[in-house]
Parts: C-alpha cells; structure tokens; sequence
C-alpha cells in the first residue's frame, strides 16, 4: 500500500505530458520530450526534456517610428536582435544580409511563404509583411505572424507621390545646371586630350596617304601605257609585218587571257573587276605597307577618332537647347 501511494504521488509529480505517455503506455518519442529514465527510486526521477523546433513566437514583429522591426534570435550568441526594415526600399535578399552579417554563424537563411514556397531575394519586405511568413535560419523554422496595419488609402499614396514629384523637381532645378557644368568641363577636356594624341597621328597619316596616292596614280598611268603599248603592237602586226588572217587568232587569245585574268580576280578577291574598286583596293595597300614601314598604328589611330566623335556627339546632346531648357531657336531660310 505504501508502495502504490508512493508511484502515485511519483506519477502525479511528473509533469502532465509525461503522465500521458505513461498512461498511454507509448515510449517518448517525441522530439519536444527525448528521455525518460527512471533511478529505481519511486521519489526520485530523472526526467529530460529538450527540442530541436525553435518556438514560433520567438520571432516578433512591431513597429518603431512608423517603421517595421523584426527580432530576431541570433543563433550564435543566443539573443534576439532587432532589424529596422524600410519596407519600400528594403528587398528580401538585404534582410537576410544583414541577418548574416551581424551573427557569421548563419550559414543559411531564406524566407518561405505560408504554403511553403521561397520567396525570391528580389521582393520587396513590404509585400513580404502584408502576410504571415516562415523565417528559416540555418535548421530553425520560425513562424512569423506580422501585425494588421491599416493600408494607406489611394488619397495619401497619391499625395505622397505629389511630394516626390516635387522633392525631385526641386533636386533637379537646384543641380542641373551645375550638373550640366562639370559635365561638359569635363567632355572639353577630354576632346582636348584626344586632339592633343591625334595631332601627331594625323601629320603621319597625310604623309603617308599622300605616298599612297602618289603610287597609285603612278600605277594607273603605267597600266593605261601598257594597254597603248598593246594596242600598237597588235596594229604594227596586223598591218605591217603580218595580215589579218594570222593576226586573228593571237588577238582572240589576248582577249580569252583577259576574260581568266578578271575571272581570276574575282576568285581571289571577291569583288568585281571595277576600277574604282581596283584603285581603292590598291591605295590601301599601298596606305598598310607603308604604315608598317613607319610603325604607324592603325588600330590606335582608329580608336582615338571612334572616341573623339562620341565624345563631340555627346557634347553637342550636352550643348542642345532641349537640354539646357531654352526655347528652341527657329530656323530662318536663307534669302
């Protein structure tokens, strides 16, 4: 008797969780209760109980100074910390930044939505907090149940972007000009800069060129010689040494040697037998030899002309009257 008044009051001791299972007659295994063991002493039993679930409540959310802050366990140092969120500038990717910065013990850290979805890092923290949200840092789950405040109304949202509007009109009368100032300061200078390295460039570039063209002409005269030579040497044959009769064939030879010859410069250069072209194509490579010849870099030389036209069109964008927010001047026809 006095054995079973003792487990009863060992029983009653024990806390109400613990008495279920035991009149269940089931093992603990749930992860809020791990161990039980008994000491063989009705009075005295050891009974440990620990968890692995964070609690839900131990993330809180409320409002400062009309701005959102979550507490948050740090899981290193084992205290809640305090996050001011703007909501309209704040995403989900710069919370858990910061939630990472401040404790280097969070490995991972991402927020789910109530049916467990991710929630990108792009999102804003105010579309975030118009919800309940799941909050998980490294292997703990917290459940966090944002507080109902009252949504603006259109009227206000409305005023409020009045007021930027304003804010931003301000800002850009106050600096713009003085934005617009250092700006083209600073395009002058660099159009004196690119003209300064292309004065040289440019005095080597006409010389050369001018040699170019020299050498091309010459070879356009020695071409039309030599087509007068021809022409002569077959009318002194035809006429004079030999007739017609033998001349004939030679004559349709030079002219089926010329067909392959044009044939053949299509071939290697795939374009047409034009002189222009010709002419064209021979004055650059005569402009390359000799630009080899005096270590001329072309690609240094087109490269500074590329930046000094961009940098003239962004002057004159800069220098427009549109820009500058004058009238625009009428254009008078020329009497």
């Amino acid at each position: 008797m006095m054995v079973s008044l003792a487990a009863g009051l060992w029983f009653r001791a024990l806390p109400r969780r613990a008495r279920g299972i035991l009149a269940a007659g089931r093992t603990c295994s749930d992860p809020q209760m791990r161990s039980w063991r008994h000491t063989g002493n009705h009075r005295h039993c050891a009974v440990s109980f620990y968890s692995t679930l964070v609690p839900s409540h131990d993330v809180t959310v409320n409002y400062k100074h009309g701005l959102p802050v979550i507490n948050v366990p740090l899981p290193s140092r084992k205290e809640l910390c305090q996050f001011t969120v703007k909501p309209m500038v704040m995403t989900v990717g710069h919370f858990l930044q910061d939630m990472q910065r401040e404790d280097k013990g969070i490995d991972t850290a991402s927020i789910l939505s109530t049916d467990g979805a991710r929630i990108s890092s792009n999102t804003l923290m105010e579309v975030v907090l118009r919800n309940n949200f799941t909050l998980l840092i490294n292997n703990a789950t917290y459940q966090v149940e944002p507080p109902i405040v009252d949504k603006v109304n259109r009227e206000n949202a409305s005023e409020m972007d009045n007021i930027k509007s304003l804010v931003h009109s301000l800002y850009t009368a106050l600096h713009l000009e003085g934005h617009q100032l250092r700006k083209e300061r600073g395009l002058l200078q660099k159009l004196d800069n690119l003209q300064e390295q292309l004065q040289p460039l440019e005095s080597m570039k006409f010389g050369i060129l001018q040699n170019a063209q020299g050498k091309t002409t010459r070879l356009l005269w020695i071409g039309l010689a030599l087509l007068s030579t021809q022409g002569g040497a077959m009318a002194w044959l035809t006429w004079w040494v030999y007739s017609w009769d033998i001349m004939e064939p030679v004559t349709y030879f030079f002219t089926y040697g010329s067909a392959i010859a044009f044939y053949a410069y299509f071939v290697l250069t795939r374009q047409d037998y034009v002189y222009p072209e010709i002419k064209d194509r021979q004055l650059l490579n005569y402009f390359y030899k000799s630009a080899r010849r005096k270590s001329f870099d072309v690609e240094q030389y087109n490269k500074l002309k590329e930046e000094l036209s961009e940098t003239e069109a962004n002057l004159r964008r800069l220098q427009d009257p549109l820009q500058l927010k004058l009238p625009i001047q009428q254009l008078n026809p020329e009497h």
